[in-house]
């Protein structure tokens, strides 16, 4: 039962994005699991996020380039929901999946 409750606190750190990573990761303090994934949580979709930001502040004021704009930002979205799929599935499983950067940085300081 423990697994399966630690298994679900891991999974619930990628529900509501980086905001949920923040909220689990200050909260688990012995745990590396659950502060891995929170913390691959905060890592990967703060960037993501980050990078819709100032993607929107580039081509925003320029319309000319809202196709681009538009194409960039639906495969950034793409990204981002199988992203927050796979982790929520690999956490809920059991397992450690590191996403490039993100996973080996959460890893170090989890």
């Amino acid at each position: 039962m423990k697994d399966r409750n630690r298994n679900l606190v891991a999974t619930i750190s990628y529900f509501a994005f980086f905001i949920t990573g923040i909220v689990v990761f200050l909260a688990e303090k012995d745990d590396k699991f659950i502060r891995f994934h929170a913390l691959q949580s905060i890592m990967v979709f703060g960037g993501l996020f980050g990078i819709s930001v100032v993607l929107g502040l580039l081509f925003g004021p320029f319309s000319f380039l809202g196709i681009i704009s538009s194409l960039i930002n639906n495969v950034i979205w793409i990204a981002w929901l199988i992203i927050w799929l796979v982790s929520m599935v690999k956490a809920y499983r059991g397992q450690i999946f590191k996403w490039p950067i993100a996973g080996e940085l959460a890893e170090k300081y989890a």
